[in-house]
C-alpha cells in the first residue's frame, strides 16, 4: 500500500520515519511516497532468521549480517531488507540508514502480497544504488536467486533450488545448503 500524502504536504524522507507510530506496520519510502506493509508473518521471519544464522556462522570479522536496519540511496527512498551484509564499521557512523556503499548484499524473502515490490521495485532501486548483490528467497518455489551488479542493474548469476547448495566467494566465501532455510 502507498500513502503519498505527507502531513506537511511535502514528500516523505528518512527523517519523517521517526515520527510514525509503532503499530505493527513496516514503513519504507520510494521516491518520496510512503510504502506501508503489514509486518511479516512467522514463516517469513523463520526463513530470514535461519538464513541469518547460516550466514553469521561463515561471515568473517569486519562484516555484519544484520536485520531491521534500512538502506537509503537518497533522502527520498528508504528500504528495509529482510537481511543485509555490511561493513561493520558502517554501523559506528550512526544515522537513520546505511549508505549503499557500505552494503555488500541485501536479501529479500518474497512475500506473496508484496512480490512486485521485491522482484521489481527493490531490484531496480538496489541495483541503481550500486549494491553489489541481491538475493531473492522465494518460499513458494523454495529457491534462492542470486543477482549480481552489472552496470547499475542486476543480472541473474544463479538460481539454487531447495536441495541445492550455493557456493559463493562474495560477499564472503560461503557454502549454503538452500534447503536449510526452508
Amino acid at each position: 500500500m502507498t500513502n503519498p500524502a505527507h502531513p506537511g504536504g511535502g514528500v516523505w524522507t528518512v527523517d519523517d520515519l521517526q515520527d510514525l507510530p509503532e503499530d505493527g506496520q513496516d514503513y519504507e519510502i520510494f521516491d518520496g511516497s510512503l510504502l506501508v506493509s503489514p509486518h511479516a508473518d512467522v514463516f517469513h521471519g523463520a526463513i530470514a532468521n535461519r538464513l541469518r544464522r547460516l550466514l553469521d556462522r561463515q561471515a568473517p570479522p569486519g562484516l555484519l549480517v544484520g536485520q531491521d536496519i534500512g538502506v537509503s540511496a537518497k533522502r527520498s527512498s528508504y528500504f528495509v531488507p529482510d537481511l543485509f551484509v555490511a561493513r561493520e564499521d558502517a554501523l559506528d557512523r550512526g544515522g537513520p540508514a546505511l549508505a549503499p556503499a557500505d552494503v555488500l548484499l541485501v536479501v529479500e524473502v518474497v512475500s506473496p502480497g508484496n512480490a512486485g515490490r521485491d522482484l521489481v521495485l527493490k531490484r531496480h532501486e538496489y541495483g541503481v544504488a550500486g549494491i553489489p548483490r541481491y538475493w531473492l528467497v522465494e518460499p513458494r518455489k523454495q529457491t534462492l536467486t542470486v543477482l549480481e551488479q552489472a552496470g547499475g542493474a542486476y543480472r541473474e548469476a544463479a538460481v539454487v533450488a531447495g536441495t541445492g547448495v550455493l557456493r559463493a566467494d562474495q560477499p564472503f566465501p560461503l557454502v549454503l545448503p538452500v534447503g536449510d532455510i526452508f
